[in-house]
Formats: structure tokens, sequence, C-alpha cells
């Protein structure tokens, strides 16, 4: 772009292109890492941590962890409330994928259940304490509030048989009465 003179200054109109082009090239590096929905993980680490949830939570009668959502609900507390947490995985699903390339030549996500599980007994004993903080991360993703990215569909709510949970707050009261204190029934 020619900017004319330089004693003259740029127009308003030059100033204006060259700040959008500035304004859009900062904006291209604010979104998901991946592009494809991840808030924190990358594609190949999104997909990593499916595999490990969905050993710690497998489909049944019922669906699996990463089919409630539970794979959501840990990328989207990462960059909110687990962000300390942030380097603990990034750190344990390398150590996940070097232990399955080690023992079967495969990314985690590529390999049959039975060997995926073979990979988490191996994190369980080798790197417990990443092993805890995913299967706690897992449960409460998988029996927690779908509110939080979790239990798509109230999948565990249905499962054990309870109804919603009660409204907590200003939500539990029915502002249409004529006492709006008074809660629903």
């Amino acid at each position: 772009m020619d900017l004319g003179d330089k004693s003259e200054g740029i127009t308003r109109r030059q100033f204006v292109a060259v700040g959008s082009l500035g304004g859009a090239a900062l904006a291209a590096g604010c979104g998901p890492k991946s592009g494809a929905g991840w808030e924190f993980f990358t594609e190949a680490q999104g997909r990593t941590l499916k595999a490990i949830c969905d050993q710690i939570i497998p489909k049944d009668d019922f669906p699996s962890a990463s089919e409630a959502g539970v794979h959501s609900y840990i990328d989207k507390q990462l960059v909110r409330h687990y962000r300390p947490h942030q380097d603990a995985y990034r750190d344990g699903l390398e150590q996940a994928e070097a232990q399955s390339r080690k023992r079967f030549g495969k990314e985690m996500a590529d390999l049959e259940g039975a060997d995926q599980l073979a990979v988490v007994t191996d994190l369980e004993r080798d790197h417990h304490g990443f092993f805890e903080m995913v299967r706690n991360h897992t449960l409460e993703g998988y029996y927690g509030s779908p509110r939080h990215g979790g239990n798509r569909d109230e999948t565990s709510w249905k499962m054990l048989g309870l109804g919603d949970p009660p409204l907590l707050g200003r939500a539990q009261y029915d502002l249409t009465l004529n006492d709006p204190g008074e809660p629903r029934r």
C-alpha cells in the first residue's frame, strides 16, 4: 500500500485500511488453538484426552465419557478454573502419547480399546498424580451440571434415574408471582 508523500501524512482511508489489517491480524491469533473447537487443547491432545477419558468411563448401556462431553468440560475448565493444571495436562498427555508409541507404535487414539487400557494402566502406575487428576476431572464432567460443558443431555442423571437438580440462586423463584420471594413449587 502506498502511503503517499510522508510530508502530507496518511489519509483517513489509508489509516483505516492499515488499522483494519492490524486488527484482523491480532484477532486471528485470539481464537481456539486448533481451529477445531478446542479452547485449550490441540486436536492431537484432544484425541488423546478423549481416549483416556473413555477408558475411565467406557460406553456400555449409556454413553462413554467423550460421548457425554467430558473432554469439552475439561477443555473449557482449563482456560478457566483449572488454569493452574495446564502444564500438568500438556506433560501428562505427552507422556501418554510417548508410552503409546513406545509400546504399540501408534497414537493412543488410534489404538484398540484393550491397548488404550494398557496405556492408561501404565499412566496410573507411572504418572499417578496426572492420572488421578484426569480421573477426578472426568468424573466431575460426567456427573456434574451440563452448564459447565460436560454431562451432555444429562446423560449421567438419566443413568442414575435422577431428575433435574434443584435450582440455586435467583432462578429458583417464580418472578411471575405477586410475591417474587416465594419459592417455585
